[in-house]
């Protein structure tokens, strides 16, 4: 693992995050619980799934953001389901 590496994990899942964000409004955790779930997903879909997706897509590169920024998506939607309703 390089800090390259590293890096694109980090951005794309916080634009993972973000996304998940505007996909899910009336349950959004804000920018900054987004961003920061997101890259923390990131990360880990990053080191958990970015080898399985660069064989599927033929490029690492490629692998290592899809599947940075599909697990920085999941993680802020799974918090904001758990996320309680205002009383």
């Amino acid at each position: 693992m390089d800090i390259v590496s590293l890096l694109v994990q980090l951005l794309s899942g916080a634009v993972g995050g973000n996304l998940a964000g505007v996909i899910n409004k009336a349950k959004n955790l804000g920018p900054l619980l987004n961003t920061v779930l997101g890259a923390v997903g990131g990360v880990a879909g990053g080191q958990a799934l970015g080898g399985t997706m660069a064989g599927m897509l033929g490029n690492a590169t490629a692998g290592n953001v899809t599947a940075s920024a599909l697990v920085g998506l999941l993680l802020p939607l799974i918090g904001g389901m758990l996320k309680k309703k205002p009383a």
